[in-house]
């Protein structure tokens, strides 16, 4: 028995409408494809999909449609049978878990996080930590300070109280990695063994938690990362077997799960919103995470590009593991990056960007130092927004930034295009200027 979604754009082209879904066999490698050209994709944008997938340090990349694979592809030595961590990815998987925990009875998110990890887990005063509710660390919201210099620390002494909890929104690794203990504390099983007994036998998806420094990190094959993502994609069900069949915990995993940034629900990043916050700066960006993708797309999205995109009303699931220079823990530019060459081969925009619009391009990038951005509105200032959420303000003279006096790293450049738009580049200094 399979499963129908409703869900359309109504301004998408029929064939991108979500169709009945397949769902392959648990076990084996048996999962049906679809030629794209039997979907009216234009194959002849399929080679520069490629070359920009390759030249960016991809090692996998499948695009499901309505549950069958239509691209997949591996690079280098890097098979169907190899395995590749999941970043800061697997904090979707989390939430998965968390949620099934509590339709079993076992786990109560809007406890204090002290009823599962014991008083002092923090350097907070009892009453200061008795207010942090595991709902608090799924979405980021626990006021804890991740301005120190470990942003993995576990430790009581480096979670320190900044501001209440649900009053501040921070990309903290500290408080959400302890929802492993918390998890584990609920459900009285270590976290493999957890996902093992509620998805292993009944969706295939297999992998390890393994620690790496004070990190719970997922691995698993490619493929297991495209079974996620179909489950995701029928909210929980797998074919017919409800896995996560508490509807209202799928929909806060999936919409604003705060007001404060509004792309954000519980450890999945939202598409599609008014304005959107990333991990280390404490600004507020407008417009959508990834204007090139399907607006009600939600991803779990890792460090290097660790990507699980889904889009029900397209019958999309995008899947990309691999690494990328630079260091952003959330690449939501380059994730755009690949709807925008996927766009292409789908033959439509399945974002919101009018492609007959010209906009500010940064060249070279990455650069030793001098960016110019052709349609930037010229003599006027812009922001440049390092990765530790440091702003500094530069001159635009004749679309051109002289960067040459910051350090190497991953910047935001954010300025005003020639139709007096706000716009934000994701630039990379690769070395000192010349």
């Amino acid at each position: 028995m399979k499963r129908s979604l409703t869900l359309s754009l109504l301004s998408a082209p029929v064939l991108l409408f979500a169709q009945e879904l397949y769902f392959p066999p648990t076990t084996g490698d048996t999962w049906d494809s679809t030629d794209p050209a039997t979907l009216g994709w234009c194959t002849d944008e399929m080679p520069a999909l490629r070359e920009f997938l390759q030249s960016s340090n991809t090692k996998a990349f499948i695009v499901l449609k309505d549950g069958k694979i239509v691209i997949e592809e591996y690079f280098g030595t890097f098979t169907q049978d190899s395995s590749w961590y999941w970043a800061s990815a697997g904090k979707s998987l989390t939430a998965f878990l968390a949620g099934m925990a509590q339709q079993e009875g076992l786990l109560d998110v809007d406890q204090p996080t002290s009823t599962y990890l014991g008083q002092g887990w923090t350097s907070c005063t009892p009453e200061q930590e008795a207010a942090i509710t595991v709902r608090n660390q799924l979405s980021m919201t626990t006021g804890l300070d991740d301005g120190g210099t470990n942003f993995d620390c576990l430790d009581p002494e480096c979670l320190t109280y900044l501001a209440d909890p649900g009053t501040r929104w921070a990309y903290h690794n500290g408080p959400y990695t302890l929802m492993d203990g918390v998890i584990e504390s609920a459900t009285g099983q270590n976290l493999n063994a957890y996902v093992y007994s509620r998805l292993g036998n009944s969706t295939g998806i297999l992998g390890l938690f393994i620690q790496l420094g004070a990190n719970n990190v997922f691995f698993s094959k490619a493929r297991v990362m495209a079974r996620f993502g179909l489950l995701a994609q029928n909210r929980g069900t797998w074919e017919s077997t409800p896995i996560l069949n508490d509807d209202a915990w799928f929909e806060a995993m999936t919409t604003p799960s705060q007001n404060l940034n509004k792309a954000y629900g519980l450890l999945w990043w939202l598409n599609g919103q008014e304005d959107f916050m990333l991990p280390g700066i404490q600004v507020v960006f407008p417009g959508p995470l990834m204007p090139d993708a399907p607006q009600d797309t939600y991803s779990a999205m890792g460090k290097n590009g660790q990507i699980v995109n889904v889009s029900p009303s397209t019958g999309l699931v995008v899947v990309r593991m691999g690494d990328l220079p630079g260091d952003l823990f959330v690449p939501n530019v380059y994730n755009n990056d690949i709807w925008e060459r996927l766009n292409a081969v789908i033959c439509t925009s399945t974002g919101i960007v009018d492609r007959t619009e010209v906009r500010p391009a940064a060249f070279p990038n990455p650069s030793t130092g001098m960016i110019r951005m052709d349609h930037v509105a010229n003599n006027t200032t812009a922001e440049l927004i390092s990765s530790d959420g440091r702003i500094n303000q530069v001159r635009v003279v004749d679309g051109t930034f002289d960067l040459r006096s910051f350090p190497a790293g991953v910047y935001l450049v954010r300025t005003q295009d020639t139709a007096s738009r706000m716009t934000t580049q994701r630039v990379v200094l690769s070395g000192p200027g010349q």
